[in-house]
């Protein structure tokens, strides 16, 4: 039993270095898009330095947190007698159905990479702006699940969170015709 807390323990700072990664890829992205209408030389020195950047960020830290948090996860409700119980309880199901929408949203978030490293832009820094908040609706969704240990009131949580997320884009978009007018 001593061990699931250290189990425990090393699944949370995975999860947690494997979202800090999702939240800032999606960032660099931003910056690499707007790097691309830049003139040159200042394009091509960003570019160069942006896919570096984000090539130590998703490689070094974002999939082996990703990997790591997961073996941790699997050994911890597989292995222990805590976990083998929380199989059996319907907010584990919907956790576990979060982490697969997760896994989607990263397997995007390799292909978004993988087109930038290739120099091809096919999304807007306003869709990537917006593409951040899903992680952002997934983390709080598994905290809440987490924390409360309950199938059906995270979903009040979540609710909150996609509020304060149209919040925040209206006020993105107030600033942005501010901004326009002034030019």
């Amino acid at each position: 039993m001593e061990y699931y807390n250290y189990l425990k323990s090393l699944h949370l700072i995975f999860v947690i270095t494997w979202f800090a990664g999702l939240f800032y890829i999606v960032r660099l992205f931003v910056y690499q898009i707007e790097a691309a209408d830049k003139p040159s030389p200042e394009k091509e020195i960003l570019q160069k330095q942006y896919k570096i950047m984000t090539y130590r960020l998703w490689y070094i830290i974002t999939w082996p947190s990703a990997i790591l948090a997961s073996f941790f996860a699997f050994w911890m409700l597989f292995f222990t007698p805590i976990g083998n119980a929380w199989l059996k309880m319907p907010w584990m199901h919907v956790k576990l159905g979060f982490v697969f929408v997760l896994y989607l949203y990263h397997y995007k978030c390799q292909k978004i990479f993988t087109e930038l490293q290739n120099n091809q832009v096919k999304y807007t820094t306003n869709f990537m702006r917006l593409w951040n908040e899903v992680a952002t609706i997934i983390l709080f969704a598994v905290v809440f699940l987490v924390v409360l240990k309950n199938a059906v009131n995270w979903i009040y949580g979540v609710i909150g969170i996609v509020l304060f997320s149209v919040l925040i884009m209206l006020g993105f978009k107030f600033y942005k015709r501010i901004r326009e007018r002034k030019q």
